[in-house]
């Protein structure tokens, strides 16, 4: 059985980690070196950056962070915004990064996905769609989650994971930054369905959402942002819960 994950994210604007609540009105979260060594300290399986503006600046991701931050892991480190190009990912990958992840650039060229998984091997490829439940069904949105597409969450999903996605960064919208729990109902319907492994994330609270996300779907990781930065939730003390709760973590 997978160990389940628990991930930090550092969503980055303007060189520093923010956090929103529906992906609007971000405030500032801290230095993402300093988070990114606090992380890994409290015992962090892996760590999520993305460059939030990237895709809609139209510019690349600031691949000097990058070297910065990676200079502090030895745990798997994980970089998305901006990526467009097999040459992105060598960048990326050139400064520390293990992994990357690609969202609106993989809706607008699927073949990137392939791409990318061809070059560096599917592990090295997270899929990451920001979903959202709309007019009674699952929408994927691209731009940092300001453009509705024509892709339905599962079909986009699955049409990854057969493109050579190595992994799925499931984002809920309706969730993101709320505290509320994890979109169990989104998470479940998307990793009973696909053979790769599904990072549930938007709406982390407390520790027993992890507890929730990880017995009632088949999510193998956690994401979550805020609740780690202001210090509401402590990684270790939440390993430690979940061992309590039977719960199999790294």
């Amino acid at each position: 059985m997978l160990k389940k994950r628990i991930i930090p994210c550092l969503d980055i604007k303007d060189g520093t980690t923010v956090k929103g609540i529906n992906f609007e009105g971000l405030r500032n979260a801290g230095d993402p070196v300093e988070l990114a060594k606090k992380y890994e300290n409290e015992g962090a399986d892996e760590l999520v950056f993305l460059d939030i503006t990237a895709t809609i600046e139209e510019r690349k991701t600031f691949v000097e962070l990058v070297k910065n931050i990676a200079k502090e892991l030895s745990i798997p480190f994980t970089v998305g915004g901006g990526i467009s190009s097999v040459e992105d990912v060598r960048n990326l990958l050139e400064a520390g990064a293990d992994k990357i992840s690609i969202n609106s650039s993989a809706v607008k060229n699927p073949q990137l996905i392939s791409d990318l998984a061809k070059q560096f091997g599917s592990q090295c490829v997270v899929v990451a769609i920001d979903t959202k439940f709309v007019n009674g069904g699952d929408w994927v949105f691209v731009k940092g989650g300001r453009e509705i597409t024509t892709l339905k969450t599962l079909d986009w999903a699955k049409e990854a994971e057969k493109l050579g996605a190595g992994e799925i960064l499931l984002t809920s919208m309706d969730g993101d930054g709320t505290k509320n729990g994890f979109d169990l109902r989104i998470t479940k319907l998307v990793s009973d369905h696909i053979n790769i492994p599904v990072i549930a994330s938007g709406g982390a609270g407390n520790t027993k959402d992890f507890e929730t996300v990880f017995s009632k779907t088949k999510a193998t990781g956690a994401l979550a942002a805020s609740v780690f930065h202001f210090g509401e939730i402590n990684i270790s003390n939440l390993k430690e819960d979940l061992k309590f709760s039977k719960i199999t973590v790294r």
